[in-house]
């Protein structure tokens, strides 16, 4: 009970500090903070406030600063080289379905990590007798759909071509912490080795949970957002530049907060001999 009450608390506080630490939400919060301190006739100030926020903006308008954030995250794991003869089963983690325009359309919705679904299949193309294994509820605070979030996988799965006898579908979890202390009972293989499937910005983190968790996986990033630097260019587009600074910076938030909390087995995790 402690430590599902504890579990509860860190999953609101980490939704309401991101609510501060998002970079758009910093930046609409500190222009209408400067409103405010003219509004006072508190000039001075608000010229402190603006001058930053209006350079950092049109920086982050111009060219893609995200880029940078995101790009030591993706080339941390890289694919197998060569995909192993044997595995007990291929792990995948929830993030690339919209739930709420899923259940609001009463459809399958598949948002920005949906590649996680393309490489769940062609995985299990290619092991085609080991079980999938889906991890994935609702993140979002005030929409709880815990059941629903399960069939929308399974819908998803099955429409890539996996078969339903397949699955294994765990649909209670929150966040990535939580994904893998909850699948854990649910694995075929206590000491098994697990292909494990999410986006390449989010497989540190998830890596580092699993090591704690003494589940033996084997990387298999997908979903990539950030440029190579010989394809960075100018090219004023806000909104793309913040679609990878946004999940880069929380990503990084994450790592390190998932560390000093002990959820992870390293703060930065990074391949092992058997990846």
């Amino acid at each position: 009970m402690v430590i599902k009450t504890m579990d509860n608390a860190f999953f609101v506080l980490s939704k309401l500090a991101w609510g501060l630490l998002s970079p758009t939400n910093l930046m609409v919060l500190l222009v209408a903070l400067a409103t405010f301190q003219l509004f006072r006739n508190n000039i001075n100030a608000a010229k402190k406030i603006l001058f930053p926020t209006a350079i950092i903006s049109l920086i982050l308008l111009s060219y893609p600063i995200g880029d940078y954030v995101m790009h030591p995250l993706e080339t941390r794991f890289s694919k197998p080289t060569e995909l192993p003869n044997k595995i007990d089963g291929i792990i995948v983690l929830g993030g690339g379905e919209y739930q709420k325009l899923s259940i609001s359309w009463n459809t399958a919705e598949i948002g920005n990590g949906g590649d996680r679904f393309i490489g769940a299949a062609v995985l299990a193309k290619y092991y085609p007798n080991v079980p999938v294994i889906f991890s994935g509820g609702s993140g979002l605070l005030r929409f709880k759909t815990s059941a629903m979030s399960g069939n929308i996988a399974r819908t998803l799965l099955t429409a890539v071509g996996i078969d339903d006898d397949r699955l294994i579908i765990e649909s209670q979890s929150r966040n990535t912490y939580e994904n893998f202390t909850l699948l854990k009972p649910r694995l075929p293989k206590e000491n098994g080795h697990y292909l494990l499937v999410t986006s390449a910005f989010h497989m540190p983190r998830s890596v580092g949970i699993a090591r704690q968790q003494n589940i033996n996986v084997i990387p298999y990033p997908v979903d990539y957002y950030s440029n190579k630097p010989s394809f960075r260019q100018w090219d004023f587009n806000l909104f793309d530049h913040l679609q990878v600074l946004e999940p880069a910076w929380r990503e990084w938030i994450g790592l390190t907060v998932y560390f000093w909390m002990g959820k992870t087995s390293e703060w930065f995790p990074s391949p092992s001999k058997l990846d």
